[in-house]
This record gives C-alpha cells, structure tokens and sequence, in this order.
C-alpha cells in the first residue's frame, strides 16, 4: 500500500511541476531584438522617422501614401526598420522601458488606396502588438 501511495504521490509532483512549466511557457511575450546590421548584407538596418500616426490628420488622408504607425507610443520612442533596396520589410518600436517589439505589417497601408503598385506595394502600415484586438 505505502508502494502504490509513493507511486501516486510521485506521479502527482510531476504532473504538477509539467504544469508549472507549461503555465510558465505561457506567460508575456519577452521583447523582440533589435536588428543588427550584417557586413555585406543587401537589407538594410536603419532608424526611422515621420510615420503618420492616427493623431495627425495626414494619417486619415487615402490619399496620402506616406507610411503609417498604429501604437500606444505614436512616434515618440524608438523605431528600426530593415529595407531592401528602399523597400521597407519589417519594423521594431521600442516600448516606455526602451525594449524592443516587432510591429506587425499590415497587407496594406490602410486608408490609403494610391501606391499599390509601387516596389513592394509601396508604403505599409505598421501596428503595435496587441494594440489593436486580433492584430498581433
């Protein structure tokens, strides 16, 4: 019987510390890293500036093709971008404790219509993390 009680009692503690583990795994995202300019490389590492962000009037213009930010934080912290000949790929913002987030690209550069057919798509429309529900 005291066989069986240890056997059950073992088999509890690990059920529970698999549990830990994988309550743990699940917890908040850890910030992104920032991109790091490789040698020789063709995409390009480069701090960027002037997105229109929902405060400007500019950024509810369709016909406005210029580049646009959906985030808590507007163009107020840190903002890397890599390109490929001028072709804007992906961003990352820092948040209010300087790490960085991936932004997440939009299909396309909402409200705007105009400059689809630009090298790339054209100018895009980047989101914060979970700023906006199902944008991730």
């Amino acid at each position: 019987m005291k066989t069986i009680i240890r056997g059950v009692a073992g088999l509890a503690a690990t059920a529970a510390a698999t549990g830990t583990l994988l309550a743990a795994g699940t917890g908040v995202a850890a910030a992104d890293d920032w991109p790091v300019q490789n040698p020789n490389s063709p995409v390009e590492v480069y701090e960027a500036t002037g997105f229109l962000t929902p405060d400007n009037p500019a950024y509810w213009n369709p016909l406005d093709s210029r580049q646009r930010l959906t985030s808590p934080y507007g163009n107020s912290t840190r903002v890397v971008c890599t390109a490929f000949h001028g072709v804007t790929m992906s961003c990352w913002q820092a948040d209010q404790d300087g790490n960085p987030h991936q932004l997440t690209r939009l299909p396309f550069n909402f409200p705007n219509f105009t400059g689809s057919s630009a090298p790339g798509g054209g100018p895009s429309h980047f989101v914060y993390p979970g700023f906006i529900p199902g944008i991730n």
